[in-house]
């Protein structure tokens, strides 16, 4: 089906500069559908599958439909998990974060009731939680339920799966018979339609269908990465193929321009394509990019329609797509007029789930892949040099000048020979590994400490005229190569443009700096107050020796 431009849902200001700050640019073909249906106050059946953007399409209605002035609650979401109960609780407050006085409660077995009591005592207009939970607080007498406009059934299949039934029923039943009454299904068999028909009035039926596309003949690869290392893992793929020309596509026009100025601060050439860019400045990138004058093009789905490029070695998923059909679309920009071609889909938690629902789709086998590790990277990339190397001098002829001028100083061979091949492999790859799991509490007390230890990172070589400074914050604080460049041109006085590569690791960011700027870090750090903690700002000698961390007799 058409999908429609949210300026074009008769939504209220406030929701469309949420949705503009979350930098989406079209709605999703369920949100199209559904979201006029139910601001018109029709109940509704919706099926569609995880991943298309439900959340969105009955979340903004119920947004929508609750008065700020009123305290009690209004807006009833029912899912069948506290993990679902957190993730839609997430999209409502991103929604409603410009609807003043609109507040939302997830409530859920497992987490403290006091203090679900608390926030419900203070007055919310939307409750999210597990049917479990919401008749606990029903029989507590701390939620009342008789001013509710709007109920959502969210996974209404999995609820009653999971023997949620008659609690679903004695909820139903405690709120107005007038209500709007929401259900999304990813199926509608005969129990769910049961429980339809005695709840509802003459529902509207929203159904996404899916339609089966071809594939084209490409490799299919997804690989596992933790959210904070999706961009360590693109730059591993891409350092360990060797590939030239592809495309990185991400959901929102925000992922697209921190992604773009991350791999540009790494020494990549990338470009960015959203629709929060001109139509002139759009068609200027796509010329560019087809005459590969830049390697890496990170673009939304609405932006890179109509991309025809021939020659790309590479298609990333840095973002699961909503759609399936976005899926196929995207991949599809590769292998094409015969040539080989590699689709990389990045999947974090329970993501892992859409694969299985792109394969059923698709009717093709998605390979799970391993990414390089360091040290895989690191070999490929020095094979390379041999291979030069070895091209040079099979080709004979080669001018010794130079060489017995270096000679004559007293260098011996052997040493001459690993100083080239330390310029012709600047940088290493990065020495630490992927890690599954988030970092536990220890490791965020240790912090502090770590940052006093100096860590030898493994940093290329500056740029002629150029030199690496340091500053005492990373990616643990969520900085930006964007953020490190306001800072140094702040407190350095440097002209726009002049930050050279930037490197962000855990605790430290590194960026190269014009060394005539940096006088005023001769006699010690500079220390920049921010609006969350002073930043140090200090000059990085690569020859310094590792510290080696004190221990306590």
């Amino acid at each position: 089906m058409n999908t429609l431009n949210f300026a074009d849902l008769d939504l209220s200001p406030e929701i469309l500069k949420a949705v503009a700050d979350l930098g989406f640019e079209q709605a999703s073909p369920i949100q199209s559908a559904a979201i006029p249906i139910l601001m018109e106050g029709h109940d509704v059946v919706g099926q569609s599958q995880t991943g298309s953007g439900k959340t969105a399409a009955f979340a903004i209605p119920a947004i929508e439909i609750c008065a700020a002035q009123d305290r009690m609650v209004q807006v009833l979401i029912m899912c069948p998990t506290r993990e679902l109960a957190m993730q839609v609780a997430d999209e409502v407050h991103k929604l409603s974060v410009h609807k003043r006085g609109i507040h939302a409660v997830p409530i859920y077995g497992g987490a403290s009731y006091e203090r679900q009591f608390h926030e419900l005592k203070k007055g919310v207009q939307i409750v999210i939680g597990t049917p479990g939970r919401i008749m606990d607080h029903m029989q507590r007498g701390t939620l009342r339920l008789e001013a509710v406009k709007m109920v959502v059934l969210d996974e209404a299949d999995r609820m009653l799966d999971m023997g949620f039934r008659e609690d679903i029923e004695h909820i139903l039943k405690a709120t107005p018979k007038e209500r709007q009454t929401v259900f999304f299904s990813a199926t509608v068999s005969k129990p769910i339609r049961d429980l339809i028909d005695r709840n509802s009035r003459e529902p509207k039926s929203v159904k996404i269908e899916q339609k089966t596309l071809t594939v084209p003949a490409i490799e299919q690869w997804y690989f596992e990465v933790p959210l904070r290392n999706k961009r360590e893992a693109l730059l591993r793929l891409v350092d360990f193929h060797g590939f030239k020309l592809g495309i990185v596509f991400c959901n929102t026009q925000r992922m697209v321009d921190e992604l773009a100025d991350d791999l540009v601060a790494q020494g990549i050439s990338a470009d960015r394509l959203h629709g929060g860019l001109s139509q002139t400045q759009r068609t200027r990138v796509m010329n560019k990019f087809k005459q590969a004058e830049f390697e890496f093009l990170v673009a939304t789905d609405v932006a890179a329609r109509g991309i025809d490029v021939d020659d790309l070695e590479l298609v990333v998923n840095y973002d699961l797509p909503y759609d399936a059909e976005d899926y196929v679309h995207r991949i599809g920009r590769t292998g094409r007029a015969g040539r080989k071609g590699l689709a990389a889909t990045f999947v974090t938690g329970r993501d892992i789930y859409k694969i299985q629902h792109l394969e059923r789709f698709t009717r093709t086998k998605i390979q799970r892949g391993k990414l390089p590790t360091a040290n895989e990277v690191e070999e490929r990339r020095l094979e390379s040099v041999f291979d030069q190397i070895r091209e040079v001098l099979e080709r004979g002829a080669l001018s010794m000048a130079p060489v017995d001028r270096l000679l004559e100083e007293g260098y011996n061979s052997t040493d001459i020979a690993a100083a080239l091949f330390e310029l012709l492999t600047p940088g290493s790859a990065k020495t630490e590994e992927f890690a599954e799991t988030k970092p536990n509490k220890r490791d965020k007390e240790d912090r502090s400490e770590k940052r006093e230890d100096f860590s030898s990172p493994t940093l290329r070589p500056p740029s002629r005229g150029m030199r690496w400074v340091m500053l005492n914050v990373g990616r643990e604080e969520r900085v930006s190569p964007r953020d490190i460049i306001g800072l140094l041109e702040d407190s350095l006085g440097l002209p726009p443009r002049s930050v050279g590569i930037i490197e962000i690791k855990p605790g430290q960011s590194f960026a190269q700096v014009p060394q005539q700027f940096l006088d005023v870090l001769r006699d010690g750090p500079r220390e920049i107050e921010t609006n969350a903690a002073p930043v140090k700002v200090s000059l990085f000698d690569m020859e310094r020796p590792e510290k080696k961390k004190r221990k306590k007799d």
